[in-house]
């Protein structure tokens, strides 16, 4: 074995992130499959690589902003599961408290500003957030996560022209997983790779393999280290795959079956584990153990999230202002 090493440490906590985003994600698929439970959720199965090297190479104060595909972010910035599931299903141990639903959880104590149900709105309001960390002197970096689809709307333009012009501390990664909902991105982006788009800005753009957590990790590293050196942001492409369509229950007919069994063959979570008995950074007990720990946490928050209440009448006018105002009838 090699944990003594420092890197060894770093690679069993990406695979400790990758496990449980995946038994989360099974978990909901096969309960709501089953009629077991009923939420709404669109599937991050396949991408946990990259949420994994974000919540390794962040700070925790460096804060997020995601999308409603964020299972995997959330967990990966140290959201409690118990939180996110709590919030999908509507129950008051949710982030939100069970209003904000799936595509709005938010945990600003972790780091987590914002998630988004609207394509391509992140970008702008972490270009906010990063503005503000910089007029405060703050050693701190935004990360902002989106799909190919978000980098044709007009907001993800003006985002990264604003973020690069005044060399602000944030990351735009893009996990390309190849579909913008339904429609590949060969018919969406007469460009290739998407990160082509960053020459436009003036900024660095790198292209990663986003199954490899090192690969991914590697360059958020380098990109981290440029931003809080006040050198303005970098768009970091990761090239993936999600295996579970758009939303669960999402057919796929518009998937070819060779790509799609293709991309499943190289899992990126088998993939890793391999890679940690190979490098004899964990042995297969080890690493049978993490993947215990990552079911045995799921069906803890789950059953606890299960067991709490729904959000009652009151919560209406909570949340609604920072400040509640009364207003005469």
């Amino acid at each position: 074995m090699s944990d003594g090493h420092p890197a060894a440490g770093v690679e069993r906590r990406l695979y400790e992130l990758m496990a449980l985003m995946k038994a989360a994600d099974d978990r909901l698929s096969t309960g709501i499959g089953t009629g077991e439970f009923l939420c709404v959720y669109w599937p991050s199965r396949g991408q946990e690589a990259i949420a994994a090297a974000m919540g390794v190479a962040l700070r925790p104060d460096d804060q997020l902003v995601t999308t409603y595909r964020g299972l995997h972010d959330l967990i990966g910035k140290g959201v409690p599961l118990e939180e996110i599931y709590g919030e999908m299903m509507g129950r008051t141990v949710g982030a939100c408290r069970g209003k904000g639903g799936t595509m709005h959880i938010a945990n600003p104590d972790k780091g987590v500003m914002l998630s988004t149900g609207i394509v391509g709105a992140g970008p702008p309001v972490a270009v906010g957030l990063a503005m503000s960390a910089k007029r405060k002197g703050l050693d701190r970096v935004t990360v902002v996560s989106f799909g190919d689809g978000a980098t044709n709307t007009g907001s993800f333009h003006e985002a990264a022209n604003m973020a690069a012009l005044w060399d602000l501390p944030l990351v735009f990664v893009c996990q390309n997983n190849l579909f913008a909902e339904m429609t590949p991105t060969s018919d969406t982006m007469k460009l290739e790779h998407v990160a082509d788009r960053a020459s436009g800005y003036g900024m660095p753009g790198v292209r990663v393999d986003g199954n490899d957590p090192l690969a991914v990790k590697a360059a958020l590293d380098e990109a981290l280290r440029r931003a809080r050196r006040g050198e303005g942001p970098t768009l970091i492409e990761c090239v993936t795959f999600r295996f579970r369509g758009h939303y669960f229950g999402d057919r796929m007919p518009y998937i070819p079956e060779d790509q799609l069994a293709a991309a499943m063959a190289a899992d990126p979570v088998p993939r890793f584990r391999g890679h940690l008995a190979e490098a004899g950074i964990c042995g297969q007990d080890e690493l049978d153990r993490i993947d215990g720990d990552a079911l045995a946490a799921v069906e803890n928050a789950l059953a606890a999230v299960m067991s709490a209440e729904p959000p009652s009448i009151d919560e209406l006018e909570r949340d609604v202002y920072a400040t509640p105002i009364k207003f005469p009838v």
